[in-house]
C-alpha cells in the first residue's frame, strides 16, 4: 500500500497533463481546471497517507518504479527515497500547490489559453515531485531541468509581450549557468562513489578528502544558487514577475526557488566535509539577504517588491545553511511557502480588483474596499516581518539564534539588518496599497471589487497556516514538531540550545521582535502618521534612491559586460558560418582548371552538383525539421507517444525473434 500511494503522487499531475494537453481543447475550460486542481488534491491525498507511514517509522524507505539504465558501472533504477525530509517538502509542494491550483481557476478564468496553463502547471508539479521524490541524482536532474521548462513556459506564458518572452528567455539562460555546474558535481560524484544513489553516496561522503568535497559541494552551490536566485545569478527571479500571479506563487514563492535549499541539505553529509564551501553558501545568503532587501526599499511594482523579497528570504535559507542550521532552513522554507505564497496570491487579488494595476503609487485606501484581501495580505506582512507570533518569527529568529549562539556575527549582524529592512519594507508596501489617500484612477475605482470565494478561500487557509503554522510547528524552539520529525537530517539548534542561558534566548528573542517592530513603526511613521517624510528622505539621498531603484544596474552591467560581447560573438560566428564557411563548400564546385585537376567537365559539374547539395542540403533538412517544433504542447506528447510506441513494438518484434531462436 505504501509504494502504490509513494508512485500515485507524481502519476496523478501526470495523468492531467497527458489529459489537458492533448484532449484539453476537445471538452470544456472548466473541466480543465477541475482536471488539474482534481489531480493535485489526489496527490495532496496520497501524501497524507505518506506522512501517517514516515511518522510511524521514520526509517528511509526506496521504491522502485522500473530499472532504469544498466551499463558498466552505472545502475539507475527510477527510484523514489521517503524520509522525512521528501516529506516535508511533498507536504508543501501537494498542499501549498493545490491551493494555488484551485486560486487559480479564478484568477485565469476567461484567459486566453487557460488549458494551456493548467497544462503547464501540472507538468511543473510532475518535475517537482520527481526533483524532490528522486532517490539517486539522476532523477533529481530530471526534475530540475524540468522545473526550469516549466518555469520558462509559465514566465513566458503571455508570449505575444515582448517583456514576457524576454523574461522567460532569461530565466532558462540565467539557470542554464547553475545547471552547468550541478552537472560537474555528478560528474564528479559518479567519478568518486561510483554510484548516483544518495543513500550510497551520502554514506561514504565523510571518506571524502577535503579537496574532493569542497570541489563537488562548490559545483553543487552553484546549481543552488542559479535555482534558487542567490548573487549573483539572482536577476532572473524579478522579472519571472511578467507571468501570471499564481505562477509567482507556485514557481518562485513556495517551491521551485527552494530547490537548491533542498539540494543542499539532502547533500549536508558532503557540506559538512567542506568547510570552505559551507562558509560560502553561508556568506552568499547572508549577503543576498541584505543586498535584496535593500533594493525592496523603494520597489512600487506589488509584485516585484514580493520577489526581491523572494530573494532576500531564500538568503536566510542559505544562511542557515551556511552555519550547519539545516532544520532551521528546511522550517523556513514551510513557513515562507506559507506567507509568500499568501502574499503573491493577494497581490493577485488586489491586481484582478483593480484591473490590472500594480504600481502601488497608483493605489491608496483599499482596506475598505477589499476587506478580505487586506485582512490576508497584512497577516502575510506580519508574518514574514517576524513579529510574533507568527509563522515568520519562528523559523527567523531560529536562523539568528543559531548564527549568535555558534558566534558566526558578521552573518548574524546581515540577518538583523535584513529582518529590519524586510518589516520596513513590506509595511511600506502593506501602507501605500491599503492605507492613506486613495490614488486610484477614477475609472478603475468604480469597479473595484472583492475576488470570488474560489479566490479568497485559499487565502483564507494560507492565512491560518501563516497565524498558526509556525507556532504549531516550531514551539518551543528546541523540541517542536518539525525538529522532532527531522531530527536525523543534521543537528538542529536544539542539540545545543540546553547549553545556553535560558535568558540569551529570551534576549535572542526578544531583539528580533523589537528588529521587526522598529521597521514596522518606522514605515507607518514615514508613509502614514507624517507621508511627507518619504519624499523628503528621497530626495536628500537622490543618488542611493536611484541606484536602489535601478536595482544597482547590476542587469545594465551584466548587459554589457557579458550579454553584448556574447550577441556580438554570436554575429560574428554567423557571418562566418554563412560568407566563409557556406561558400567555401559550394565554392570548391567552380573549378577553373579542368585540365589541371586532371577530370572532365562531366566529372567537375558532377562534383559541382554534389558539394552543392552538401552547401544547401542542411538548409533544406533544417527548414523541413523546423515543422516539427509548433510549440504546441499536445503536439509534442503526441510525439512522445509515438515514439513510444515505435519503441515498444521494436522491442516486442526482437523479443519474439530471439524468443523463435531460442527454440
Amino acid at each position: 500500500m505504501f509504494d502504490l500511494l509513494v508512485l500515485l503522487i507524481p502519476i496523478f499531475p501526470l495523468l492531467a497533463v497527458i489529459a489537458n494537453g492533448i484532449f484539453g481543447a476537445r471538452y470544456p475550460t472548466e473541466l480543465a481546471g477541475r482536471l488539474a486542481f482534481g489531480s493535485v488534491g489526489l496527490s495532496f491525498l496520497c501524501t497524507l497517507g505518506v506522512l501517517g507511514h514516515v511518522i510511524s517509522d521514520p526509517t528511509p524507505k526506496e521504491v522502485i518504479a522500473y530499472s532504469w539504465i544498466y551499463g558498466g558501472d552505472l545502475s539507475i533504477d527510477l527510484a523514489f527515497l521517503i524520509d522525512p525530509l521528501t516529506t516535508v517538502f511533498l507536504m508543501v509542494i501537494t498542499g501549498v500547490g493545490l491551493l494555488i491550483h484551485i486560486y487559480s481557476v479564478g484568477y485565469m478564468h476567461g484567459e486566453e489559453g487557460f488549458t494551456r496553463f493548467f497544462t503547464y502547471m501540472n507538468l511543473f508539479m510532475v518535475s517537482m515531485l520527481l526533483l524532490v521524490m528522486g532517490n539517486n541524482y539522476l532523477v533529481l536532474f530530471i526534475g530540475w531541468e524540468g522545473v526550469g521548462l516549466c518555469s520558462y513556459l509559465l514566465i513566458g506564458y503571455y508570449y505575444e509581450k515582448i517583456s514576457a518572452g524576454k523574461a522567460a528567455t532569461k530565466a532558462f539562460v540565467v539557470n542554464r549557468i547553475g545547471d552547468a555546474g550541478f552537472l560537474l558535481a555528478v560528474f564528479l560524484i559518479f567519478v568518486e562513489f561510483r554510484t548516483l544513489d544518495y543513500v550510497k553516496v551520502l554514506e561514504q561522503a565523510p571518506q571524502l578528502s577535503t579537496g574532493m568535497a569542497t570541489a563537488i559541494a562548490l559545483c553543487l552551490l552553484i546549481g543552488a544558487v542559479g535555482k534558487s536566485a542567490q548573487l549573483p545569478l539572482y536577476t532572473w527571479l524579478p522579472d519571472a514577475m511578467e507571468g501570471p500571479t499564481p505562477v509567482s506563487a507556485l514557481i518562485h514563492a513556495a517551491t521551485m526557488v527552494t530547490a537548491g535549499v533542498y539540494m543542499i541539505v539532502r547533500n549536508h553529509a558532503i557540506f559538512d566535509m567542506a568547510p570552505v564551501a559551507l562558509t560560502t553558501v553561508g556568506l552568499v545568503g547572508g549577503i543576498t539577504a541584505l543586498f535584496a532587501a535593500t533594493i525592496g526599499l523603494v520597489q512600487n511594482d506589488i509584485k516585484r517588491v514580493l520577489a526581491y523579497s523572494t530573494v532576500s528570504q531564500l538568503g536566510y535559507m542559505f544562511l542557515a545553511c551556511g552555519i550547519g542550521a539545516y532544520t532551521a532552513a528546511i522550517f523556513h522554507v514551510v513557513t515562507h511557502a506559507f506567507f509568500k505564497a499568501l502574499l503573491f496570491l493577494s497581490a493577485g487579488a488586489v491586481i484582478h480588483s483593480l484591473n490590472g494595476e500594480q504600481d502601488i503609487q497608483k493605489m491608496g485606501d483599499l482596506h475598505n474596499k477589499i476587506p478580505i484581501t487586506y485582512k490576508v495580505f497584512l497577516i502575510g506582512t506580519i508574518a514574514i516581518a517576524g513579529i510574533p507570533p507568527l509563522a515568520g518569527f519562528w523559523s527567523k529568529d531560529e536562523i539568528m539564534a543559531h548564527a549568535f549562539i555558534h558566534h558566526h556575527y558578521f552573518l548574524y549582524a546581515l540577518a538583523a539588518i535584513g529582518a529590519f529592512l524586510t518589516s520596513f519594507y513590506m509595511f511600506r508596501l502593506t501602507n501605500l496599497t491599503f492605507y492613506g489617500t486613495s490614488r486610484v484612477d477614477s475609472e478603475v475605482e468604480s469597479h473595484i471589487h472583492e475576488s470570488p470565494k474560489v479566490m479568497t478561500v485559499p487565502l483564507m487557509v494560507l492565512a491560518g497556516l501563516s497565524l498558526v503554522g509556525g507556532l504549531f510547528l516550531g514551539f518551543p524552539p528546541e523540541h517542536g514538531l518539525l525538529h522532532g520529525f527531522l531530527h536525523d537530517v543534521a543537528t538542529p539548534l536544539g542539540a545545543t540550545a540546553h547549553e545556553v542561558n535560558i535568558g540569551v534566548l529570551f534576549g535572542l528573542a526578544s531583539f528580533a521582535t523589537l528588529i521587526a517592530v522598529s521597521g514596522w513603526a518606522l514605515a507607518r511613521y514615514m508613509y502614514l502618521t507624517n507621508p511627507g517624510t518619504a519624499d523628503e528622505w528621497m530626495q536628500k539621498a537622490s543618488g542611493a534612491y536611484t541606484t536602489l531603484l535601478n536595482k544597482y544596474y547590476v542587469d545594465e552591467f551584466y548587459d554589457k559586460i557579458i550579454v553584448e560581447p556574447f550577441k556580438r560573438l554570436g554575429e560574428l560566428w554567423d557571418w562566418i558560418d554563412r560568407n566563409i564557411i557556406d561558400r567555401f563548400i559550394i565554392g570548391i564546385g567552380n573549378m577553373t582548371d579542368v585540365s589541371a585537376a586532371g577530370i572532365t567537365w562531366t566529372e567537375k559539374h558532377v562534383m559541382y552538383a554534389g558539394l552543392n547539395v552538401i552547401g544547401y542540403g542542411h538548409h533544406l533538412a533544417a527548414w523541413t525539421w523546423r515543422k516539427l517544433q509548433s510549440g504546441m504542447v499536445h503536439h509534442y506528447a503526441a510525439i512522445i507517444i509515438i515514439g513510444l510506441a515505435i519503441l515498444v513494438h521494436v522491442a516486442f518484434l526482437w523479443f519474439t525473434s530471439a524468443t523463435a531462436l531460442g527454440q
